[in-house]
């Protein structure tokens, strides 16, 4: 699914929709996915397919509520995984020609009514291992203070966010909750795990102080 694909006649499936390539006269080759049509003409660049954050009409947010509010002992961490969802970047070269959300897309105000924000919106189990999802993000939670906090929901910036990928998973970089005083959540640019690869060049994003009332 994720990564390079040839510019020949063939179908792709990603998740719930499909992309139709079309080989032309010449060097020309259509492409084709719901009603979105645009005419690629070979050239040194390569045709890819890659995860992008979920960022759909343009937020800056990605919201998971768990499906379990996790209590965290004082100087403690933990290490787990949670679903996420996804965005699909269709490149040629270094252009990108489409864009498109796969799966259900759901939305929620985050922070207070007349100052708030919209932001991606998902509910996910805190996981071991990672689950068999197309999204997943990798979460850090550690306590630092001398009481024990709840987590009950995870909250980080994702507009240009670097995604790494294997052939049928994506994954959000490693993303890291202290449960201080403010909540603070760090979306680290780094990679979850070495064997991974980037979408582009990664650079981490502002730490950001999650609200929590």
């Amino acid at each position: 699914m994720f990564g390079e694909h040839e510019l020949k006649t063939q179908f792709i499936k990603i998740m719930d929709k499909k992309i139709h390539l079309v080989e032309g006269s010449g060097d020309k080759i259509l492409y084709r996915r719901d009603g979105t049509r645009i005419l690629i003409k070979r050239g040194r660049g390569k045709f890819l397919i890659l995860p992008a954050p979920a960022e759909g009409y343009g937020v800056k947010f990605l919201f998971i509520r768990l499906s379990e509010r996790i209590a965290i002992p004082p100087k403690e961490r933990l290490v787990g995984y949670l679903s996420a969802p996804i965005d699909i970047s269709v490149r040629s070269g270094d252009l990108e020609i489409d864009r498109f959300t796969v799966g259900r897309e759901k939305y929620t105000l985050y922070g207070e009514k007349t100052v708030g924000v919209i932001a991606r919106y998902h509910e996910s189990d805190f996981h071991e291992k990672p689950p068999d999802s197309p999204g997943i993000v990798k979460l850090v939670i550690h306590n630092p203070t001398e009481s024990w906090k709840l987590v009950e929901r995870i909250v980080f910036p994702i507009r240009n966010s670097v995604m790494f990928y294997e052939e049928n998973r994506a994954y959000y970089p490693l993303i890291i909750l202290l449960t201080k005083e403010i909540y603070e959540v760090n979306n680290t640019g780094n990679p979850p795990d070495g064997t991974l690869k980037p979408t582009h060049e990664a650079e981490p994003l502002p730490n950001f102080r999650m609200r929590w009332s």
